[in-house]
């Protein structure tokens, strides 16, 4: 059997994948007849019997009949209608999931070849080429994939909802066991429909607007719901793949010694850039919660081995060093046995786990009762101090079952649990903190009126404030500050400082990760952080006069005119003596962000791709030439136009010899829910993105491959282009923003409640500066419009090649041979496909000026025309996302159920905003908001995306 015949195969089935749609279907209908009576059963069927209908042949009459039906609905029916089509797309994304996964699984147990993007596939290749197993455990050794989470609001679903659609995908599978009987599949069918039942009776709007405790909470739900079981899985499925490519030692061990490589971090209750609500103490309390999740599952899973580890000492021969530390505990016994302190003496691994029950016990207490605000000191002389005493507690009975034959048994559940613990530690997760640079700034020229009163700092030019800043730093001893005699911000700003340190001591030097600087124009805004961080002690020199940092600083590049001035920040700083002499002792690791959604904001598709991509290929010029490794942390956002897109392909098209083992990325919004809300899609999405990173990384290993010439120019002229062409829309379009605002619900995703960061940086501005990315495409998204993702790409790629069929042949080689440019277009068709341009035109008509409306929406219905064509022609396909068949269908299936609910929710814009316009005040309670916020929520479900 071929591999394409393999793959083919294993294909999901579209068959299947409607009979199980059409019983959810089913199933949703017989709550909505039941639950709200025939009226609502029978206006939600019109709608989309009609819908469906139109999309198979226009017919005007049927539509003008089906919108009299909408306007004629009152706000309980519109609201019912809403969420009956929202409920109906969660059930269909939990029906694609479980197909997905029922793939997976049958090529799992094939015995063959698995997918491109799993370790099996990436191994193979890897093998292929003739990489050795000491060359593959030496490319492991240099890996770290770390998701980062954050909070942006994007994710419309409540944690109940999602908790709700977990216990739908578990039942349904249930359906997926082979030789099940009629009653046993009524029985679970019967279950099937209570569960659907749940998710109606389930408000899936937020009533109020989540503080930032909400967030945290939101983000540990993924550690809990799935990655917890991923993890481990994960490496198995990695072990599993070395084993059965590159074999076995004589003694059953692996030839490769596979690393912790896997890491999280998190923004939630770190970063305060424009969300007043992250405070110090919010700052502290996700630490500790997160810390107290993590040990709660430890305890878990040590209560389980308690009970699985019952050896008899009459039966083996534990090693003595294990031994050794069963006596060190003695101390402690009577307190853990509570007098009986010669318990299961006989049974050597069960009385230390007993013990480090007890250990674990005490931490947990200590770091619950901080969470309730007391001050509580860890009892040393019986918790844990820290992961790694833990840790090797775990690895000695490992080792230990090791050297009296039961490597089968320390394999299991013993293996799951230490690579948890070497995967999050104490303190689960990387907590970054993000500040903008101005806030720093301003603290600094405060600050120095004290430490140095002689140089007025706002006055100083760039080479002044590097100059004063470095000298500052390398004072051995800076004179006292003043805290009384400074302002209430640059106390605050002091106080987060002061918090990393005093976290760093709670949870492990871990639990904070990288201090990220948004809006870093100059290398003297990472002077200032580095300054203030000496100031709380987390940098200078220790007692024998050796440098030490314990703050590893971020500069972010947003902008595209940011991206063009990374070349003057980055060699500033690392020709800084004394910069690089605490970057040296921090690891000599220089992290750099960069921001994918503010640059295509800011210019457009194709010049926020190319700039980035440029950039990478600069920075780590950059730091190769100094010495410095880097690690670049990529600010992606869900969708296409934040950066978005499918996460192995993604990494694989990142420029060549720039990964370098290393890879951080945001992961935001519903993004979040659909890789990580199931055990099964965790363990898919981590796998693919890990062995993204490996291929990515060959230059360790192997000499990197580089990018041509003539791609490299010729890309260069189409940045330039699809710039100029979305300038001129966004930038010198008169009033394009108030279409922008008249057109999509924008002004109404603030009062969603889907996050504690306001959606505008000034409120009442209507610039492209104010407000901010995410609900920049969010609001394009709810009206079929799409536009950030794909305009100036078709009149670029047309500008280029004009009629010379030698340029278009340069395009098609592109389109095949380059991952970059291959993805930019692979994504694109994926936003061009989302568009619906018939739509869209419908939601122009909101705009109060029809002239207006008229001249831009002609604008943007041509170049979606003109980039379809062009897109289409380069890649040298029939329809758009040929190459992707199964989510091309996935997307056409969602349209017809679309409809109903982009008609919907234009005619609640219209009602919504003349209620307010006619209300007397404000007391008057809107009737309309209400379901058009559901519509949000639902659009968002049926087009998989928001912001």
């Amino acid at each position: 059997m071929t591999r394409s015949d393999q793959h083919d195969r294993f294909l999901p089935k579209d068959k299947e994948l409607r009979a199980r749609v059409r019983l959810f279907g089913e199933l949703l209908g017989n709550v909505i007849h039941d639950l709200e009576g025939q009226a609502v059963f029978d206006a939600v069927e019109k709608l989309r019997r009609g819908f469906v209908s139109l999309r198979k042949d226009e017919d005007p009459d049927l539509r003008r009949q089906l919108m009299a039906d909408i306007t004629h609905f009152d706000a309980s029916l519109t609201e019912r209608v809403i969420r009956a089509f929202s409920i109906y797309f969660s059930l269909v994304n939990i029906a694609e999931e479980d197909l997905f996964y029922r793939w997976r699984r049958a090529q799992v147990s094939s015995g063959e070849p698995l997918w491109t993007g799993s370790f099996d596939q990436t191994l193979r290749e890897l093998h292929g080429e003739g990489v050795t197993a000491e060359e593959l455990e030496r490319l492991l050794n240099e890996l770290h994939y770390q998701p980062v989470f954050t909070a942006h609001p994007t994710e419309a679903r409540r944690r109940t909802t999602m908790e709700n659609q977990r216990r739908v995908f578990e039942t349904a599978d249930r359906l997926n066991q082979p030789g099940l009987g009629e009653e046993e599949r009524r029985l679970i069918t019967e279950e099937l429909e209570t569960q659907i039942q749940i998710l109606w009776r389930t408000n899936e709007v937020r009533v109020k607007k989540p503080q930032v405790q909400d967030e945290i909470k939101y983000g540990l739900f993924y550690f809990e719901e799935s990655l917890f079981e991923a993890i481990p899985q994960s490496y198995r499925f990695l072990e599993k793949a070395i084993r059965r490519i590159y074999g076995v030692n004589p003694d059953g061990s692996l030839p490769v010694r596979i690393p912790a490589f896997l890491h999280f971090g998190s923004w939630i209750g770190g970063d305060r850039d424009g969300n007043p609500n992250v405070t110090p103490e919010v700052t502290e309390l996700s630490c500790r919660l997160a810390m107290e999740q993590v040990l709660r599952e430890y305890l878990k899973r040590v209560n389980h081995l308690r009970n699985v580890l019952t050896h008899s000492s009459f039966m083996c021969q534990p090693s003595q060093a294990f031994l050794d530390s069963l006596d060190a505990d003695s101390n402690i016994a009577n307190a853990v046995f509570q007098g009986a302190s010669d318990r299961f003496e006989s049974e050597p691994y069960r009385r230390k786990l007993y013990i480090m029950r007890y250990r674990l016990r005490e931490t947990l207490d200590t770091v619950v009762r901080r969470v309730r605000g007391e001050a509580a000191v860890l009892p040393t002389n019986s918790a844990y101090a820290d992961a790694q005493a833990f840790l090797n507690d775990l690895k000695l009975i490992r080792d230990s079952l090791v050297s009296h034959g039961d490597r089968n048994i320390a394999s299991g559940a013993l293996t799951d649990l230490i690579r948890l613990v070497e995967t999050f530690g104490f303190h689960l997760h990387h907590l970054d903190v993000r500040q903008e640079s101005t806030v720093h700034s301003d603290a600094i020229a405060e600050l120095l009126r004290q430490l140095a009163p002689d140089t007025d700092y706002a006055a100083l030019d760039e080479t002044g404030r590097q100059q004063a800043l470095s000298e500052l730093i390398a004072l051995e001893n800076l004179p006292e500050v003043d805290r009384k005699a400074l302002g209430e911000s640059t106390r605050e700003t002091l106080r987060v400082f002061e918090v990393i340190q005093s976290m760093r001591r709670e949870v492990g030097p871990d639990g904070i990760g990288t201090y990220v600087i948004s809006m870093t124009h100059a290398a003297s805004h990472v002077l200032e952080v580095l300054l203030l961080g000496r100031l709380a002690g987390l940098a200078g020199n220790d007692e024998e006069g050796n440098p030490f940092c314990h703050l590893r600083i971020s500069p972010l590049f947003e902008t595209i005119e940011d991206l063009l001035h990374v070349e003057d920040v980055l060699e500033g700083l690392l020709s800084n003596p004394v910069y690089a002499r605490l970057l040296a002792a921090s690891g000599n690791i220089q992290d750099v962000m960069l921001g994918y959604s503010d640059s295509c904001k800011d210019g457009g598709i194709l010049a926020s791709s190319w700039n980035l991509y440029e950039a990478q290929k600069k920075i780590v010029g950059i730091t190769d030439r100094f010495g410095v490794r880097c690690q670049l942390f990529h600010g992606r956002g869900g969708t296409v136009g934040r950066g978005g897109g499918p996460t192995h392909e993604s990494i694989l098209a990142q420029p060549p010899a720039t990964v370098q083992g290393r890879i951080k990325f945001t992961e935001q919004g519903e993004v979040l829910s659909y890789k990580y809300s199931n055990v099964e899609t965790a363990v898919y999405e981590l796998g693919m993105g890990a062995t993204g990173v490996m291929l990515a990384s060959r230059s360790l290993i192997r000499p990197p491959r580089k990018d041509r010439d003539d791609y490299r120019a010729t890309m260069h002229e189409l940045a330039q282009a699809g710039e100029d062409a979305y300038r001129e829309l966004i930038d010198r379009t008169e009033r394009v923003l108030d279409y922008f605002y008249e057109i999509t619900p924008v002004q109404e995703i603030g009062f969603l409640n889907i996050g504690s960061r306001p959606s505008h940086r000034r409120k009442t501005d209507r610039s492209k500066s104010s407000i901010r990315a995410i609900p920049w495409v969010f609001g394009w998204a709810q009206a079929r419009h799409t536009l950030p993702a794909w305009y100036g790409i078709g009149t670029a790629l047309a500008q280029w090649r004009g009629d010379d069929p030698e340029r278009l042949a340069q395009l098609q080689r592109m389109y095949q041979e380059w991952p970059f440019f291959r993805s930019l277009l692979s994504n694109c068709q994926m936003a061009l496909t989302k568009a619906d341009m018939r739509t869209a035109a419908e939601y122009a008509r909101l705009c109060s000026d029809p002239e207006l409306a008229e001249r831009i929406y002609v604008l943007v219905r041509e170049e979606h025309s003109r980039t379809v064509t062009e897109v289409l022609r380069v890649a040298q396909l029939d329809r758009l996302m040929d190459e992707t068949p199964l989510l091309a269908r996935s997307l056409q299936r969602r349209n017809p159920y679309l409809d109903p609910l982009n008609s919907i929710q234009i005619h609640l814009l219209r009602e919504s905003r003349q209620f307010d316009a006619e209300a007397d005040d404000d007391t008057d309670e809107n009737p309309w908001l209400s379901p058009l916020l559901r519509s949000i929520n639902a659009i968002a479900a049926g087009m998989r995306n928001t912001g």
